[in-house]
């Protein structure tokens, strides 16, 4: 797990993405967010069911995203694209931590969250998004991790909110 981390690092700091510190803190926590997720997998011992579950999650996450930016023409604050709509970071990393916290438990989720959301915050205040976009990117990321995440062992709350009906779904492999 170490070296994908510092792979991960070392790909961050070789590139100047950024135009500014709070950004390039994003950056750098929207591919650590996954790495980790997938070392998760690694460290235990979880290869094919959870790395398939995060692919399938990545995945499914990043085609919504990119259709809708497609197909949603909004400009970016700064000017810099009109490709605005959604957050492909927030969405990425809300992914990845809903994965860590519906497949290891919130022990590990609440933390992955915490990063999400500083993700979330530094495209907005980098002038990259509008709240809106960060929102709905960790909307689609987080419904795809729930959708596609299975528990690895133990009992998981999920929210459920549609239709009128508020709740908590528990699950887990007894």
């Amino acid at each position: 797990m170490k070296k994908l981390l510092y792979v991960a690092l070392l790909m961050v700091s070789g590139s100047s993405w950024a135009g500014s510190d709070l950004e390039t803190s994003g950056d750098v926590l929207h591919l650590l967010l996954p790495a980790t997720a997938m070392g998760a997998t690694l460290f235990y011992e979880d290869g094919y069911d959870g790395s398939w579950q995060l692919i399938q999650a990545a995945v499914s996450s990043r085609l919504i995203v990119e259709g809708l930016k497609y197909g949603v023409s909004k400009d970016r604050p700064d000017d810099s694209g009109d490709d605005s709509f959604p957050s492909g970071h927030t969405s990425d990393s809300f992914m990845a931590a809903t994965f860590i916290q519906q497949r290891y438990g919130w022990q590990y989720g609440l933390p992955a969250y915490v990063a999400a959301s500083y993700v979330g915050y530094t495209r907005v205040a980098s002038d990259q998004h509008y709240l809106e976009d960060v929102l709905a990117g960790a909307a689609i990321g987080a419904l795809a991790g729930w959708y596609f995440t299975q528990p690895y062992e133990g009992i998981t709350l999920t929210p459920i909110a549609g239709n009128g009906v508020y709740g908590l779904y528990v699950s887990g492999q007894f």
